[in-house]
């Protein structure tokens, strides 16, 4: 693997590490910082900030890179990411946790911008294998970023703040050194005022038939991953009593699982199941492991089902690796943005709808939480079954080079190739 990549790869664990480390101690440090009598609710408003951030943000950096380039817009988050991380560390208040949840989320939305990196050096025949990668990076953060936060957090918890700003600040100085520049058409799009409205791009993305049903796919699998940074702490306290450690260990076994699962099996999933099936059966798999968590009564059981559990998201780098086929070069960066941005609001909706679901569900049975995720992937499995890409190619004013990527045709399943027979959309 290249320098770059490496650097690219790393920033992105560094921001998984960045959200897995405050589930453990998010309880505590709210309790510790507003002590509020309830603080489900505040659980849930600290995750719909963050998204919001992300959802502002993700749109308007994706395109500043298709603008200005990669390089400066990954640096300004590196450094945006170290700030926010010693503001969290020093917060006493709850505005001062805020504000540095706001950072958090405004410096994390440099994930288009990663995303748009790698479509830069990646033929698009290799471009699913390196989205793997990159999920699987993201799944390394969460096995060290919940650990480490657990494990530091039972310390001190203001320790875990500290050494992700540390590891933000050495990454920093790696990209300075080693990062170039990769975005370097001759057809650079200007950045106008009206790509600042985060909801303008999504309004663009929906009118193209071939992204609008990618991204209600991806604002589903969004919204129902919000339950595990809302309720998982919460929940493993309830019903096993697990302490900050515990919690962070089973975050981080779930990341192990996650980042094996990403690594090695989406390409031979994709070969032996087609996109769709390989899709079908991580949401199967995600909804059986699931079931299983509503109705435990023992932690054990938890650590037991991590593998069947990691198996859910082996088909989203063939839904990203598609979404890069959907648009011409010089709007990869603003796809990936109006990808992330869908995902952002998912989370912006679903953690207070989470948050209040727990709170009744407290009292009689936590579990029962875990129903609603299942519910969510029932409904993206009747969209996902419901996918066509049998249209022409995005309309011509997205094609700025008049060159954009030919669209699938009927006769041809989700990444180009004939489809198999029986598996027609």
């Amino acid at each position: 693997m290249n320098r770059p990549l490496a650097v690219i790869f790393t920033t992105i664990m560094l921001d998984a590490m960045g959200i897995g480390l405050i589930f453990p101690i998010l309880p505590a440090l709210l309790q510790d910082v507003a002590r509020a009598p309830d603080i489900a609710p505040l659980i849930g408003m600290m995750g719909a900030l963050y998204a919001v951030m992300q959802f502002t943000f993700a749109p308007v950096l994706g395109a500043a890179s298709d603008r200005f380039g990669r390089r400066p817009v990954l640096l300004l988050s590196l450094a945006g990411a170290v700030a926010g991380y010693l503001l969290l560390a020093s917060a006493s208040s709850l505005w001062m946790l805020v504000l540095g949840r706001a950072v958090a989320g405004l410096t994390g939305a440099n994930g288009p911008v990663a995303a748009a990196y790698i479509t830069d050096l990646t033929p698009p025949g290799q471009r699913a294998r390196r989205f793997g990668l990159l999920n699987a990076m993201f799944g390394t953060g969460f096995i060290v970023g919940p650990v480490l936060g657990g494990l530091l957090g039972d310390q001190w918890l203001r320790l875990p703040f500290l050494m992700a700003a540390l590891l933000n600040g050495g990454t920093l100085l790696l990209a300075l050194l080693a990062l170039p520049e990769t975005h370097r058409s001759r057809t650079r799009r200007t950045l106008a005022p009206a790509d600042l409205n985060p909801l303008r791009p999504l309004r663009w993305a929906m009118s193209v038939r071939t992204l609008s049903p990618l991204i209600a796919v991806f604002f589903l699998f969004s919204a129902g991953g919000e339950a595990y940074g809302i309720c998982w702490a919460l929940w493993g306290g309830d019903t096993f009593h697990w302490t900050g450690l515990w919690i962070g260990l089973s975050l981080g076994t779930f990341g192990l699982c996650q980042t094996l699962a990403q690594t090695f099996l989406p390409g031979p999933a994709v070969r032996i199941l087609g996109e769709r099936g390989a899709v079908l059966t991580g949401m199967a798999c995600q909804c059986a492991a699931l079931m299983v968590m509503a109705v435990a009564r023992q932690g054990w059981l938890v650590f037991a089902i991590m593998p069947l559990f990691s198996l859910g998201g082996i088909g989203t780098p063939a839904l990203l690796a598609l979404a890069t086929r959907q648009v011409d070069a010089a709007r990869q960066g603003q796809v990936q943005g109006v990808l992330a941005s869908a995902v952002s609001l998912a989370s912006i909706l679903a953690p207070p709808g989470f948050s209040g679901a727990y709170v009744l569900a407290r009292p009689h049975w936590p579990g029962a939480v875990w129903l609603a995720v299942i519910l969510l992937n029932a409904i993206g499995a009747l969209l996902v079954l419901g996918l066509r890409f049998d249209q022409p190619s995005p309309p011509q004013s997205l094609s700025a080079c008049g060159r954009g990527p030919a669209a699938p045709s009927p006769d041809r399943d989700w990444s180009g190739r004939p489809s198999a027979k029986g598996d027609q959309p």
